[in-house]
């Protein structure tokens, strides 16, 4: 039996960027023939703060599209819908009642997001989301789970809630690792290279979509913040250029220090024209195979039934079991 790991990405715009990409839908590509993969949408997690609901649905779709243009495969790894499978919900609501309310208000986000707006403008949902993010690991008994640095406080709570459950009601879920690359490459905004390249940025010219038109790209690499030298290396001192260095290396495969020879004595008009061909040779494709996608509805459909009936039927099982444990009636007609 291979290792199984779980991950989500949430749909929050029309298009990923290049910095999910980077970050993290590469590894996910990665990670099918060495684990039994599942990767899903958390559409449950992106109602927490109010939402269009036309915009979700429009959304959900193009991100599992999306998911198969960059590579994933359906025969190989599990693609869904967490709001296909209610058992996430279900079982969130078990946590929620041996999840202490201090150690819910002393996670990361909440505390970030009450802090700028204040608690009367946060919604529960947004209170219990750490919550349920354990509940979509636990449902799937993940061994792993690839997060990034700034995701490892989720991780340790979903850890806590397992070992807590397991301890007061039996040897119920498996208790996960975080599976964190190390080199993964932190892409950040080209207009604010201080800052990670996010959807939520106040202004999109510094983010780099992977649907986004060759044209549009390119302008946006040919502005991106550099600083007042010549010279094309990478250092604390020029985040612009490190940042556009780091995005190079990684699409082409070559090292940053190679890069900088081979731009030695160069000036950054040649360099910012390179890093965009890069980046348009590098998606053009990704874009074509989801235009496909999209143009096949019945086909992508498809894809989301069968992902949904597959985890589901992990779920169900794993439900099952807590509902035992904790002392419900059996389901009826089960």
């Amino acid at each position: 039996m291979k290792p199984r790991v779980l991950s989500g990405i949430q749909a929050t715009s029309a298009s990923f960027h290049i910095g999910n990409y980077i970050g993290a839908l590469r590894t996910w590509v990665a990670m099918q023939d060495e684990f039994d993969a599942f990767y899903f949408i958390p559409d449950l997690h992106s109602i927490t703060m109010g939402h269009d609901p036309e915009a979700l649905r429009s959304r959900t779709r193009a991100s599992v599209a999306q998911l198969l243009a960059v590579g994933l495969d359906p025969k190989r790894c599990t693609v869904f819908v967490q709001s296909h499978v209610p058992e996430h919900a279900e079982l969130g609501w078990v946590l929620s009642c041996i999840t202490g309310f201090g150690e819910a208000s002393r996670m990361t986000q909440f505390k970030d997001k009450s802090g700028k707006a204040g608690t009367e403008a946060m919604t529960v949902g947004l209170f219990n989301y750490p919550i349920l993010q354990a509940a979509d690991v636990l449902i799937y008994q993940a061994d792993k789970v690839p997060v990034g640095e700034d995701q490892r406080q989720h991780i340790e709570l979903t850890r806590d809630l397992a070992q807590r459950f397991n301890s007061r009601f039996g040897q119920t879920f498996t208790v996960p690792e975080p599976h964190i690359v190390k080199a993964t490459a932190k892409i950040l905004d080209l207009a604010d290279p201080t800052s990670k390249m996010s959807k939520s940025a106040t202004s999109q010219a510094g983010v780099l979509d992977l649907l986004e038109e060759p044209a549009s790209l390119r302008k946006k690499i040919r502005s991106a913040v550099t600083d007042t030298g010549r010279d094309i290396r990478a250092g604390e001192d020029k985040p612009g250029i490190t940042n556009l260095l780091t995005i190079a290396a990684t699409l082409t495969g070559r090292t940053v220090i190679q890069l900088e020879d081979d731009y030695a004595g160069q000036g950054y008009g040649d360099f910012k024209a390179d890093v965009a061909d890069i980046v348009v040779d590098h998606v053009t494709p990704i874009r074509d195979r989801y235009d496909a996608i999209m143009a096949d509805p019945a086909g992508l459909d498809a894809v989301i039934v069968d992902g949904a009936a597959h985890a589901g039927a992990v779920a169900k099982e794993t439900m099952a079991l807590v509902r035992e444990r904790v002392g419900f009636l059996p389901l009826p007609g089960r």
